[in-house]
């Protein structure tokens, strides 16, 4: 139960670091914009992590075949939500998620892992 509640709490907190900071450098600046990228990476990440891990326990599909369309539902939920919430408009809802989704998973996942190896 502790590995679990630990991979839960990293994958979300470099996700979180990640996505603010690349927000941030692209041109993210209003508080409430960045906290709805906040709020919407803690509705989304437990998610995506809960559901990739169940898709490895239980399913018979190629693991790449599940990130990618677990990935895929994440970067159209997120854009959706960036659309209806966020002031900023450039840039394009899709592609604040296109390029945040694209750091955290890019960034994140190997970092994470050696996190995760570490302590385990």
């Amino acid at each position: 139960m502790r590995a679990l509640i630990l991979t839960f709490a990293i994958c979300l907190l470099l996700t979180v670091l990640l996505e603010e900071t690349a927000a941030l450098i692209i041109g993210v600046r209003k508080g409430f914009d960045l906290t709805v990228i906040l709020f919407t990476n803690v509705l989304t990440n437990p998610i995506a992590v809960l559901s990739c891990m169940l898709f490895e326990a239980f399913a018979s599909i190629p693991k790449v075949a599940c990130v990618v369309v677990i990935e895929a539902v994440v970067f159209i939920t997120e854009a959706l939500i960036y659309r209806k919430a966020l002031y900023a408009k450039k840039p394009s809802p899709f592609i604040l998620s296109l390029i945040l989704n694209g750091v955290s998973f890019l960034i994140g996942t190997p970092i994470a892992a050696k996190i995760l190896d570490l302590i385990a």
